[in-house]
């Protein structure tokens, strides 16, 4: 991974990075909002879904709740982003990581799995009981992505 880093920083470029969930609806978003927040300048964060299910309302509260607007984001799938050639793919699900679709051989695929928040909320009465698992998950994705860069110089 160094190696592909190296070459992507001798050309003047930010490195793209996919995060790729299976709907595109909570963490794979949060994963985009985060990254353009605490990396922008060394990384350009796309996010995109095995199939669209549309933006989670929930993970738009979590993510205004610290300053990060997602609002604008909407749910897509790889097939979205055909266009474009990522650098990485980051599963933030075990589904995604299990179907992820093949990408070419310059592309590395890391897996870093988060729990789902719509499905540990799903028991919730409340709309703060729902939140609080949202909150952690945002959290969590919060500390890999600070760590992200680190990470890909290994």
């Amino acid at each position: 991974m160094l190696r592909k880093m190296k070459e992507v920083w001798k050309m003047n470029k930010k490195i793209k990075v996919l995060f790729l969930c299976t709907g595109n609806s909570c963490r794979s978003q949060m994963a985009e909002g985060l990254c353009r927040e605490f990396n922008s300048k060394v990384i350009e964060s796309y996010s995109a879904g095995i199939v669209k299910h549309g933006l989670n309302s929930f993970a738009v509260k979590a993510m205004q709740e610290i300053g990060i607007d997602i609002s604008k984001h909407f749910s897509k799938t790889v097939e979205d982003l055909d266009e474009t050639e990522f650098d990485f793919v980051v599963t933030v699900c075990d589904n995604a990581h299990e179907t992820c679709p093949y990408f070419p051989a310059k592309t590395a695929v890391i897996h870093r799995g988060f729990d789902d928040p719509p499905k540990l909320a799903v028991n919730a009465e409340t709309e703060e009981q729902a939140l609080v698992h949202y909150r952690r998950v945002r959290d969590e994705i919060s500390e890999f992505i600070k760590e992200f860069p680190r990470v890909l110089h290994r």
